[in-house]
């Protein structure tokens, strides 16, 4: 599918993973909805790249359905990308020094991560299914961002692990049902990136966390993240996977 001339949702589209998606969008000719909870980063992306400002809590079912009406209502183009980059990544022991991790800590990265990338599936589907087929048939796509951690989480990841592995489980059985209305689904798996995320983290954690890929030895980028969202978009015959983007890195 060509990028030219499709209006695409990109969640957490203002820093980090969603950030570079939103540039290579725009530079192949596609326009960008820029959905973050951070309304003047935002602003900030979309006006700089041509591209349309959503604000929207992503675990919120009526403002992901208005979100999505106010990008196709303000797009001059067919509306045909969905990228769920949006997602937190906080570290805590399942029981700690102070006992049992809190629930709600649980609950809030299960929200976010999982959740909040169904929703703007569920919600982004419905809109696609309406819009005009293309070539064989296809409308559209829907990329999810999981982790390595889905496969080989650390100690302190149970929630991220499990949010992740849940995204990473969801690929295939959505790539089944949605491929009725011509819409592929895929998910990519990164390691560790030189995003924000990653810059929470301190210096000796990231060096030692670089050293274990085995080549290239060193962090992930945002644009090589792009440049394969950018070939799962193009490439009509990948649907229904996982890709790993990790240079081969394996959690310890």
């Amino acid at each position: 599918m060509k990028i030219e001339g499709a209006a695409a949702l990109i969640t957490g589209g203002a820093s980090g993973l969603g950030l570079a998606v939103a540039e290579m969008i725009a530079d192949a000719g596609g326009l960008v909805g820029i959905l973050d909870i951070n309304e003047p980063a935002a602003r900030e992306v979309a006006e700089r790249l041509g591209g349309i400002a959503l604000s929207c809590d992503v675990t919120n079912e009526h403002a992901m359905d208005a979100a999505i009406a106010e990008l196709q209502d303000r797009s001059s183009m067919a509306f045909r990308i969905v990228m769920n980059c949006a997602g937190i990544g906080p570290a805590k022991r399942i029981v700690g020094r102070d006992g049992p991790m809190p629930l709600d800590d649980f609950a809030k990265v299960i929200n976010i991560n999982l959740i909040g990338s169904f929703n703007a599936m569920r919600a982004g589907s419905a809109a696609i299914a309406q819009t005009p087929p293309l070539e064989e048939g296809e409308r559209g796509v829907i990329i999810s961002t999981a982790s390595v951690a889905a496969f080989d989480g650390q100690i302190g990841q149970a929630a991220y692990s499990a949010s992740k592995g849940g995204i990473a489980a969801l690929t295939l059985p959505a790539a089944r049902e949605l491929s009725r209305f011509g819409i592929r689904v895929l998910t990519i798996a990164p390691g560790i990136m030189d995003t924000p995320m990653a810059a929470g983290l301190p210096e000796k954690v990231i060096d030692g966390l670089a050293k274990l890929a085995p080549f290239p030895n060193r962090l992930g980028t945002p644009q090589e993240f792009a440049a394969l969202a950018q070939h799962m978009i193009e490439n009509r015959l990948m649907n229904g996977e996982v890709v790993r983007l990790d240079g081969a890195i394996r959690l310890p």
